[in-house]
């Protein structure tokens, strides 16, 4: 079992950066996949950035890439979300998701938090 508490998001202008922090609890975090997902109001939960367990393997959406990374420091139970030069179209809420690793979806989510980008 694996609990997900997002935090760092904020208002923030178009051209600043943030960092998102995904805390996790449980003594096998070493052994997930960890993702992080954004919606905006009335739309679809979508991909942003993903990396493996060992963290040794990233993947970002295409609207996002050169902006953003994703990182899981080895000794600390947290991924992170690097976002520079944020856009208006980048605000949405942030949600953190784990899986076991091998196995197909992200079935531990966090509840996510707010980021608001503005012009």
């Amino acid at each position: 079992q694996v609990q997900l508490v997002e935090s760092g998001g904020g208002l923030v202008q178009a051209g600043d950066s943030l960092r998102l922090s995904c805390s996790a609890s449980g003594r096998t975090f070493s052994s997930y996949d960890m993702c992080w997902f954004r919606q905006d109001p009335g739309k679809d939960r979508v991909f942003v950035a993903q990396i493996n367990f060992a963290g040794s393997s990233t993947d970002y959406t295409n609207s996002v890439k050169g902006r953003f990374t994703i990182s899981r420091p080895n000794y600390k139970n947290t991924v992170y979300l690097q976002m520079n030069n944020l856009k208006p179209e980048d605000t949405a809420v942030y949600y953190c998701a784990a899986r076991q690793s091998g196995t197909g979806n992200y079935n531990y989510w966090g509840k996510g938090t707010l980021v608001t980008v503005s012009s």
